[in-house]
């Protein structure tokens, strides 16, 4: 299946969650087969055999994709999830939105100092949420290995924010 086979299994909803923003729902993408596997295919491919231990995934969507990209490349998975949702010790890292602050927390031993670490989410749009687990990983000791994305929203410059990590989107809009 083509990029653009994929594209049009994503439906486009203007005016979400607030007027002026095209959101790109992925949830008419999972529930075809078909796409839904050629999506994680194309995700988990560039990091086949590359010695990645974890997979790091982003609340909410971030853990569709980061569960199954995990099991592809036969590495384990780690939830990053927003603040008093883990049941153990923490660390957080606070990140800016456009109106406001949000936080994301991971187990504070979820990482040992060296593991291999890919980190997954559905989108790239400003890097905000990307470059927090990146912080959250380092502050463990992790080696991030790369950084896969379903979806970049190329003009809001999120790569910018990531600071020369390996970078690995399937589709671009």
């Amino acid at each position: 299946m083509n990029m653009d086979q994929l594209k049009i299994k994503i439906r486009h909803v203007p005016d979400f969650p607030k007027a002026g923003i095209l959101f790109y729902d992925i949830t008419t993408l999972l529930q075809e087969p078909v796409g839904f596997r050629a999506a994680i295919d194309s995700m988990a491919l560039p990091f086949l055999n590359q010695g990645i231990e974890v997979v790091v995934g982003i609340e909410s969507r971030g853990f569709i994709f980061g569960a199954a990209v995990a099991d592809r490349i036969d590495a384990g998975f780690i939830p990053v999830r927003k603040p008093g949702k883990l049941p153990s010790r923490t660390i957080r890292q606070t990140y800016a939105l456009e109106y406001g602050t949000d936080s994301l927390e991971m187990h504070a031993d979820a990482i040992r100092n060296g593991q291999r670490v890919l980190i997954v989410d559905d989108l790239l749009a400003t890097g905000g949420t990307a470059r927090a687990t990146l912080d959250l990983v380092q502050e463990l000791g992790g080696h991030v290995h790369g950084l896969a994305f379903l979806i970049e929203l190329v003009g809001l410059n999120g790569r910018e924010r990531l600071g020369g990590q390996q970078i690995h989107t399937v589709l671009k809009y």
